[in-house]
């Protein structure tokens, strides 16, 4: 049984040394900003935005529509909304290529 913990100790500090390079790895790599489009429900008005989001945080955003939730169209309006939202996001990640 001696014969095996040496190998099996060596096996163990590789594997360590492996993950923790990957870890260090990916810490120091840092989400690129990204633009998407959001809707948010605020007063019982819907708020149809563009955000710029990195690393979970919102950097900016940029708001398409405010929608109140009981207009007759509402559905309408609010597909169309989305619609110029991923349009505008879509624009603004070129920009920012």
């Amino acid at each position: 049984m001696r014969v095996l913990t040496l190998p099996l100790a060596l096996l163990v500090a590789a594997a360590l040394a492996v993950l923790l390079v990957a870890v260090l790895s990916r810490s120091g790599r840092a989400e690129p900003p990204r633009w998407e489009a959001a809707t948010e429900l605020r007063d019982g008005v819907t708020i149809v935005l563009v955000r710029q989001v990195a690393d979970g945080r919102e950097l900016g955003r940029q708001v398409v529509t405010e929608l109140p939730a009981d207009a007759p169209d509402w559905e309408t309006r609010y597909h169309e909304a989305m619609a110029a939202a991923r349009s505008r996001a879509a624009a603004l990640r070129t920009e920012a290529d």
